[in-house]
């Protein structure tokens, strides 16, 4: 069985998300504050985080940044925050999606869902040899999922690797954000476009000599984004 762990200060709102939770077959955990919730992510052997962003004790930033510094799952981000600085600034430490509240109980494990099984199906695979993608000085590695520039590794997040791998793999094939996040995220109605442009800037941090003048994954203004070879 699948373990979540929810780190929620409001007690009612994260009661009802165990409840819908629990009746979809998930064990389920919560915290109420964030440094008490953030000690159990790291000691846990959980498969994704329900992370609330305004928490007692420790923010749900600061929250995120550690558990991604040691932690490769799924972290779904939730606040009554909708500016999309805030949006844009959890997904940039890595959390892998958004919401906004308030959302209906359906809606959050629908994504859950989506989050894991995509997680899985990309972790869990196994091939019998190495299967290499090497352009232009990146080396993509995708039976052990590692990334090298010019020869020095460099740490991507689950979804960062997966949208670089994706472009890699399809060169000069321009993207729209719509057909990237549907391939990347696996959903086609919900969650919000706004993280494919927050993962392409993170990934031409990592890659990019000057991301101003981008060598690799170019943006074509109006349509969306290529690998350039």
């Amino acid at each position: 069985m699948s373990k979540i762990l929810i780190i929620e200060d409001e007690v009612a709102i994260a009661d009802l998300e165990k409840d819908y939770l629990e009746l979809s077959d998930f064990e389920v955990d919560i915290c109420n504050a964030g440094d008490e919730g953030l000690k159990v992510a790291l000691a846990g052997d959980y498969d994704l985080i329900i992370l609330d962003l305004m928490l007692p004790g420790m923010d749900g930033f600061e929250v995120c940044k550690k558990i991604r510094e040691e932690k490769d799952i799924p972290i779904l981000m939730v606040s009554a925050k909708k500016d999309d600085i805030d949006k844009i600034r959890g997904l940039g430490l890595g959390a892998d999606d958004y919401m906004t509240k308030p959302f209906s109980p359906s809606e959050l494990v629908a994504r859950v869902k989506a989050h894991m099984a995509r997680y899985e199906r990309l972790v869990g695979s196994q091939k019998p040899q190495n299967d290499i993608v090497e352009i232009r000085g990146i080396r993509i590695d995708k039976t052990a999922r590692r990334v090298y520039i010019n020869g020095e590794e460099k740490n991507f997040t689950t979804k960062e690797y997966d949208l670089l791998t994706f472009l890699a793999e399809n060169p000069n094939h321009v993207y729209t954000k719509e057909e990237l996040f549907r391939e990347i995220w696996d959903m086609d109605s919900i969650g919000d476009i706004a993280t494919v442009t927050v993962h392409i800037k993170k990934i031409r941090e990592k890659i990019e000599t000057d991301t101003a003048k981008p060598q690799y994954i170019e943006t074509i203004w109006g349509v969306g984004y290529r690998f350039k070879v």
